[in-house]
């Protein structure tokens, strides 16, 4: 072969390596249209939520869904969904707020009413765990770490608490939190021995940060926000010094997503799509998504500075991160990130709110007003000022009763004329009413 010809080959070589490394480069755009899907699950028509969803692999995963208080679980990544135990099943009326497995055999369910459960069979059995003292009143936070570890962090209201167990949760420690905050409801470790809890103290919605299994901690962020809260926390996945995190806020003010990209020495932080901003995930540093209890999917691909909405999805959670290509979150329904089209049909939700009366507005001296609890319940009424100051809290209190209507009465003649906000925090979303003092 003489040199010219050599030189040919070498050329068209040189040819089809630049269009195989720009066509490497475009498959992933040509290949993976990835988009926010419901899944085949029975959704939640009346604005009620799937409080959490987690996945031990691509294709096996839990939902725990909240005021129906069921368990729901999958083995074809959400292409059938088999109910395995319902609130009936476990011999009393809860809510169901989270689900979280070691492995495919060993899980933990959360309620918000007193009640811890386990399985030793992948769900298909569940039994109270009672070897915990104090008994939690709620669990608001779950994170298996390792082969045997699991954490456990509560509640929204107070007080603060961290459960763990070693042994696969054959044996727990209570660990007192209230040194550090007031109230905790996510938890997230990346071992043993380095994790982070995520709530709300004096000061507002806080990370806390332990290196030594929970034994100890120091404070990594605040918003300086009295009533916030750090409502959800992800550690990007193969990148853990990128934390995101979303802040729960109250009337006027808006919700945050927090960002962190030095292991949580220093904090961006930039509004969030609404106020009572929930859920939070994101595959690499600038692509994610935020919803919360009036939204469905936001999403941003400059890391937060703007947000566009997919119109998709309602009353969001949960969004848990498999792979840049595959991610489920919990509303309405549960929800799938994925290039397959599942041809599930969205359901409208009307978004269910307490029912509650104010008797007088404007108001002299004293605030009166009635709820109506369709269920057993657990409620934070909180005072702020019409720029969401935080005031003081008026009451807290487990209600125990289905299908009752409670009286409030408040004196507020301390007050100085003009609009305050009444904010209530309940199990299943958090609103805010107007009124004016007189």
């Amino acid at each position: 072969m003489n040199k010219k010809v050599i030189q040919l080959y070498f050329v068209i070589y040189i040819y089809k390596m630049k269009h195989l490394s720009l066509l490497v480069y475009l498959l992933p755009f040509v290949l993976f249209s990835q988009t926010w899907q419901p899944t085949s699950i029975t959704p939640n028509i009346n604005g009620q939520r799937f409080d959490d969803v987690f996945f031990i692999n691509d294709n096996t995963g839990w939902a725990a869904n909240g005021y129906y208080a069921a368990v729901f679980k999958t083995t074809d990544g959400g292409d059938t969904w088999t109910e395995q135990a319902s609130s009936s099943d476990l011999g009393g009326s809860y809510y169901f707020r989270n689900i979280e497995f070691i492995n495919e055999s060993i899980g933990f369910l959360g309620t918000l009413n007193g009640k811890f459960f386990s399985t030793n069979d992948g769900g298909t059995t569940w039994t109270e765990v009672t070897n915990i003292s104090p008994n939690p009143q709620a669990i608001c936070g779950l994170n298996a770490v390792g082969s045997s570890t699991i954490y456990g962090c509560g509640a929204y209201f107070t007080p603060a608490y961290i459960i763990k167990s070693t042994d696969s949760g054959l044996n727990w420690q209570y660990i007192d939190m209230s040194a550090y905050a007031n109230a905790l409801v996510e938890i997230k470790f990346i071992n043993e021995l380095i994790g982070y809890a995520c709530g709300s103290n004096a000061n507002g919605a806080c990370v806390l940060k332990t290196t030594d299994g929970g034994s100890t901690w120091t404070e990594l962020f605040n918003s300086n926000i009295p009533g916030e809260y750090v409502w959800k926390f992800q550690i990007l996945e193969n990148v853990p010094n990128v934390f995101f995190g979303a802040i729960s806020s109250i009337a006027p003010n808006p919700g945050k997503l927090i960002k962190s990209v030095d292991s949580g020495t220093t904090w961006n932080s930039y509004d969030a799509p609404e106020t009572d901003v929930q859920a939070v995930g994101f595959i690499n540093e600038n692509k994610g998504w935020m919803g919360g209890h009036t939204t469905g999917f936001y999403e941003t691909v400059d890391g937060g500075q703007t947000w566009t909405n997919l119109n998709v999805g309602s009353n969001l959670n949960r969004i848990f991160i498999i792979s840049p290509a595959l991610a489920y979150a919990s509303g309405t329904s549960i929800y799938k990130f994925t290039d397959a089209s599942l041809n599930i049909s969205e359901v409208e939700s009307n978004s269910k709110t307490l029912d509650i009366h104010i008797k007088n507005n404007p108001v002299d001296t004293t605030l009166e007003f009635s709820i109506y609890f369709h269920n057993n319940d657990n409620l934070l009424i909180e005072l702020y000022d019409s720029k969401g100051i935080y005031i003081k809290q008026l009451s807290r209190e487990i209600i125990t009763s289905t299908e009752i209507e409670k009286h409030y009465t408040f004196d507020v003649s301390s007050l100085s004329s003009g609009t305050y906000f009444i904010n209530f925090h309940n199990n299943f979303q958090r609103q805010s009413l107007k009124f004016i003092k007189q």
